[in-house]
This record gives structure tokens, C-alpha cells and sequence, in this order.
């Protein structure tokens, strides 16, 4: 191929790749630009009749007719490249077209049969299938609502963070788990209750358009234990992160067993408490605004990016004021939009559903030990229109019950240790068995309490795939504390007898 000629799918992967590299926007660095293309060319070699369509498309700057440029869609629908992760259709329109481009700017031409939203097993690439669809200015009314419409000013969310490549996620570290919405076989209208027993909900088998399991595929391997955890089917792993496939509804399988639940006795006999959580909101590490309490008699309230002050089923986080507040804090607000929806079921079970626009991120131990990770190490992004259940009041008891009678007989046993009473070998005057237990005597009220909080993130996510390595670096984000569940804490610890060993000589 000489230098002056176009090539075609029959040249040598270099030539393409060079020739396709000569018509980049340059809003992109060459490193990436350069994986990118090599890694897109690559996938297309043995499909030679669309790689000569994007060579057309890109070498004629979309003058001449195209077919569809596929790729393989992945579990997420991002693709990772060069450590950064991305939705296809943008990464290549931002190479070859729009170097400013922002995600919810794209709408695909009406003969793409591929293209993202329609969501194929494969994706078109073309950039020239696609076309850019821009408000004037700043949408101030959030804000884009409406998922199906052209969108304004949007938080550049498509990468793992603001285009910083992605840190590895390695064992015993941190990871951010990902729960993308259901995508039921029957659209039906949202305020359905979803996958509810008989007792709490409609009589009928309908389901919520979004109902969703906690985490895990709906298969023979998934399963509901009589403690009502559902056991996920074996998650898969892909660029560093916990997948987890949304199952589908079939209402049916679920129901017997929810029938069974709801039949079960309360934990405790003591009245439920006057409201069942309250919100308190934050920016980065200060709160803003008075805690936010929700009464037992609104099971579901709404956190929302809004204005209303009147308070009842809905915490508007817009109405409150920071001297403080800086302006990258002001631009995520903007984004909360419609916020999210927790649901208080049964004794004190929460769900949460995404109303936003943008992924919500979540902090619960019912969802890490779900996911078969450690308490807290793990940041569970709650997709937009997901469903999915974050506390268990039922676990949270069995937890604080069992960390609070370790705590106890450890702290029982390490003054027995340094009083020298546990002989053993490896024992000096009792010291080293005191410092193996120090650990779990070391755990107190506020570790316990841990267990009855959620802690959520909106718009932006926190972690080792993220700059923001804690929860309070995060521009806005609320902190539930959940009632019931303290009031059972309190019960725990007051049945706890106290250590009360012989003083030392």
C-alpha cells in the first residue's frame, strides 16, 4: 500500500491502524487514540467487509454510505481501553468526530441496526451512524429527567472516573460492585409493588417493571435460604469488577417463598419506633441542613435533587444552603435529579430504587456479604431504574449479636489473660494470648452501630476505581440510620452481661 492510498481490510493491521490515526480529533491522547484503534481493528479483521466500512467512513469523513462497524457488547456495555472504561459508541465518536463529546449527547441514525440503545448482543461503532444532539446551555430543571429525549449539560460519567484510567482491584482491597437494572419481560407500571409477599403487597403476581433480586442471575444455582439471603449463582469477573447479571422476572419462582417469610414472627415485641430512619445530608466530610426524619407511617420516601421544604415522604436536597460549597459540589447537585426512593418493608427491610439519571453509590453490609466480601469492602453501584435490596433486618440482628457476645467474651478473656490465668504454649505471663485477643475486645458500640447504617453517594462513587478514596470526599452523599434496627442494638446490648472479672492483687 503506498502512503497516498487508502487501505483496505486486506492491508497489514499497522497500515490501517496508521491510517486511521491520521484522522483523529486529537481531543484524546496519541497513547490512547492508538489503543483504541489497534484494539477496534483487531476485533474487525476477520469481519473484512465492516472494517472496509469504518475505513471508508473514517478516510471519507462520513461522505460515502456505511454499514453497521460491530463489536461484542459487554456485560456493563462499557469497554475498557488502556486501563479506562467507556461506552464504545463514545470512545470512537470522540476519536474520529467529537473530541468534547459527552455520552447523552449521542442519537444514532434511523438505518443503525446496532447501534447502543438498542440494546443488541453487538454494538455498532460507527461514528457516522450516530449524531450529536446538544441543548443550549445549562438545563437547570435536572437535569435530564427523561432518558429518551436529547439531554443537556451532563456529569461526564461514562468512564470509571472523570477519563483517569481505572486503579486494579486486587484481593482483600476494596472493590466497587456493580447492580444494573432488571430488564423484565413485562413492562408494567412503576408504583407496582416488586417481588412482595401477600402480607405487604397487592394479592396478585404483578411485578414492578425494575423488581430486582439483591445481586446474582435468576438460575437453578440461585437460591432463597429459610433466612431469607438469597444465595447468588457465581458471579463473573471482568475488568477488575464484580458483574452481576440483572435476572430476569418470572414473579412466580419467588413467590412461595415470600409467602413462607411473611409469616414470620417479629424480632421483637417492642413497638416499632416513631419513625423508622432518619437522613442526614452531606457535602464531602461536613453535613449541610437538619437530619431529615422519616415517620414509620411513610414506609417510602424520596431523597431528590428539588426544592419542596415541606418534608413528609420527600427529602429535597436542593433547598439546602452551603456558604462552603464549592463549585464541582454545585455541578454534581445538579445531577441528583430525581434522586432515589427507600422503601421500609416488613419489620425494617430497606430497598432502594435509582430514579436517577446517574448511578447511585452504596455502602451496605447486607449487600457485601451478598457478594461474598468482607463488611465494608465493598462500593455497590446501584445502576439507574434498579431495584434492589440493601438491608436486612434479620442478618443485621444475627451480626450484632454475634459481635457483641465475641466482643464480650474476648474482652472477659483478656482480663483473665493478663491476669495469667489461660496457660499455653507461646504464653509469657499471659501477654501474648491478651494481644491475640485485643482484636475482638477492641470492638465497642460505635462498630456495632455501623452495622444499622446505609451510606450512599450520588453521582460520584469512591474507592480504589475512583479518586476519592472515602466516602467523604464524595460532593454529595446522605448517611440512614435506620431505627428498627438501632432499637434492637440497644436491646442486645442491655441483655449483654458484663464482664465483670476479679480485680488484679
Amino acid at each position: 500500500m503506498s502512503i497516498t492510498n487508502t487501505p483496505t481490510s486486506n492491508d497489514a493491521c499497522l497500515s490501517i491502524v496508521h491510517s486511521l490515526m491520521c484522522h483523529r480529533q486529537g481531543g484524546e491522547s496519541e497513547t490512547f487514540a492508538k489503543r483504541a484503534t489497534e484494539s477496534l481493528v483487531k476485533k474487525l479483521k476477520e469481519k473484512k467487509d465492516e472494517l472496509d466500512s469504518l475505513i471508508t467512513a473514517i478516510t471519507t469523513n462520513g461522505a460515502h454510505p456505511s454499514k453497521c462497524v460491530t463489536i461484542q457488547r459487554t456485560l456493563d456495555g462499557r469497554l475498557q481501553v488502556a486501563g479506562r472504561k467507556g461506552f464504545p459508541h463514545v470512545i470512537y465518536a470522540r476519536l474520529w468526530r467529537w473530541p468534547d463529546l459527552h455520552k447523552n449527547e449521542l442519537k444514532h441514525v434511523k438505518y443503525c441496526q446496532f447501534a447502543f440503545d438498542l440494546k443488541c448482543d453487538s454494538v455498532c461503532v460507527n461514528p457516522y451512524h450516530y449524531e450529536r444532539v446538544v441543548s443550549p446551555g445549562i438545563d437547570l430543571s435536572g437535569l435530564t429527567l427523561s432518558s429518551s429525549g436529547p439531554s443537556g449539560l451532563m456529569v461526564k460519567d461514562e468512564y470509571d472516573y472523570d477519563g483517569q484510567p481505572s486503579l486494579p482491584s486486587t484481593e482483600g482491597h476494596m472493590q466497587t460492585i456493580q447492580h444494573p437494572p432488571v430488564r423484565p419481560l413485562v413492562q408494567e407500571p412503576f408504583n407496582t409493588p416488586a417481588m412482595m409477599p401477600p402480607a405487604e403487597g397487592s394479592s396478585s403476581a404483578s411485578t414492578s417493571a425494575f423488581s430486582s433480586i439483591a445481586v446474582g442471575s435468576t438460575n437453578a444455582n440461585s437460591t432463597w435460604t429459610r433466612n431469607n439471603n438469597f444465595t447468588p449463582s457465581v458471579s463473573h469477573h471482568q475488568n477488575g469488577h464484580l458483574q452481576h447479571h440483572p435476572p430476569m422476572a418470572h414473579p412466580a419462582h419467588y413467590w412461595p417463598v415470600h409467602n413462607d417469610i411473611g409469616f414470620q414472627p417479629p424480632i421483637s415485641n417492642h413497638p416499632s419506633p416513631e419513625y423508622w430512619c432518619s437522613i442526614a445530608y452531606f457535602e464531602m466530610d461536613v453535613q449541610v441542613g437538619e437530619t431529615f426524619k422519616v415517620p414509620s407511617s411513610c414506609p417510602i420516601v424520596t431523597v431528590d435533587g428539588y426544592v419542596d421544604p415541606s418534608g413528609g415522604d420527600r427529602f429535597c436536597l436542593g433547598q439546602l444552603s452551603n456558604v462552603h460549597r464549592t463549585e464541582a459540589i454545585e455541578r454534581a447537585r445538579l445531577h441528583i435529579g430525581k434522586g432515589v426512593q427507600l422503601e421500609c418493608k416488613g419489620e425494617g427491610d430497606v430497598w432502594v430504587r435509582c430514579l436517577s439519571d446517574h448511578a447511585v453509590f452504596v455502602q451496605s453490609y447486607y449487600l457485601d456479604r451478598e457478594a461474598g466480601r468482607a463488611p465494608g469492602d465493598a462500593v455497590h453501584k446501584i445502576y439507574p431504574s434498579a431495584y434492589i435490596k440493601v438491608f436486612d433486618l434479620r442478618q443485621c440482628h444475627r451480626q450484632m449479636q454475634q459481635q457483641a457476645a465475641t466482643a464480650q467474651a474476648a474482652a472477659a478473656a483478656q482480663a483473665a489473660a493478663v491476669a495469667g490465668n489461660i496457660p499455653g504454649p507461646g504464653s509469657v505471663g499471659g501477654i501474648a494470648p491478651a494481644i491475640s485477643l485485643s482484636a475482638a475486645a477492641g470492638i465497642g458500640v460505635d462498630d456495632l452501630r455501623r452495622l444499622c447504617i446505609l451510606r450512599m453517594s450520588f453521582v460520584k462513587g469512591w474507592g480504589p476505581d475512583y479518586p476519592r478514596q472515602s466516602i467523604k470526599e464524595t460532593p454529595c452523599w446522605i448517611e440512614i440510620h435506620l431505627h428498627r434496627a438501632l432499637q434492637l442494638l440497644d436491646e442486645v446490648l442491655h441483655t449483654m452481661p458484663i464482664a465483670d472479672p476479679s480485680p488484679l492483687d
